[in-house]
């Protein structure tokens, strides 16, 4: 056995590290919504209303590509739905606090934030969750701000950067969703679920309005949960 002590818990240097992590990436969304045709207005109001990355590039990379309305509002609600699973697991944190506050807090909840508030050990104390508040509220405050601050930069060089594609830039919708994506490729349910979805979508680009083979591939959810055994978080199926 190690001897080793367990590293102090540092809710808020992790917090904030986190945040500037993805306001570099929010500079990314800023530039590539201008160039998509959105003002800086829209752009900043989308960042600061909708407040979750992957269902903002969701809905600039489809409606660039002449994406209907509902599938615009399809990929995005479906991206954004994710966030709903993390709200049990923030409540226990903030118990002691009134319905309208924690009402409040929801527009914080996102991956980032609840990840960072998670990883926290408990404290010592009649206060067991008081690191995983300070790590939420770290991460989903810093985020906030510079995300939007990012959106901001990234919107204002919009035009200056010009055609995305030189840069490399376009890339990034893709690839942030692989970045979501990765974390859970640790489990064979979800790179079950990941096989059937990617099969699905390309099956469907080719006769399906842009936006709706992103909500096709979400049905693949279905055959992961089926072969996946009760009482463990491996498929029955080898």
């Amino acid at each position: 056995m190690s001897d080793r002590a367990e590293p102090a818990p540092r809710p808020l240097v992790d917090g904030i590290s986190v945040s500037i992590a993805v306001g570099v990436v929010a500079l990314t969304f800023g530039v590539l919504a201008r160039t998509s045709g959105l003002t800086v207005g829209k752009t900043c109001a989308m960042s600061l209303l909708v407040f979750t990355g992957a269902s903002q590039f969701a809905a600039v990379s489809v409606a660039a590509q002449g994406g209907s309305m509902a599938a615009v509002l399809g990929a995005s609600l479906l991206l954004a739905a994710r966030n709903t699973l993390y709200g049990p697991v923030v409540s226990r944190w903030f118990e002691h606090l009134g319905r309208p506050r924690r009402m409040l807090l929801a527009q914080f909840i996102l991956d980032e934030s609840t990840g960072v508030g998670a990883a926290q050990p408990a404290a010592d104390g009649p206060d067991p969750t008081r690191h995983n508040r300070i790590g939420f509220l770290a991460g989903g405050l810093g985020v906030y701000v510079l995300w939007n601050l990012g959106t901001l930069v990234g919107a204002l060089a919009g035009n200056v950067v010009g055609d995305v594609g030189r840069w490399g830039l376009d890339a990034a919708f893709p690839a942030s969703f692989v970045a979501l994506l990765a974390p859970h490729l640790s489990h064979r349910p979800c790179r079950f679920a990941a096989l059937i979805a990617a099969v699905l979508t390309i099956v469907s680009v080719p006769v399906l309005p842009i936006g709706v083979p992103v909500l096709v591939g979400a049905l693949a959810v279905l055959p992961a949960a089926w072969f996946t055994g009760p009482d463990e978080d491996e498929p029955v199926l080898p």
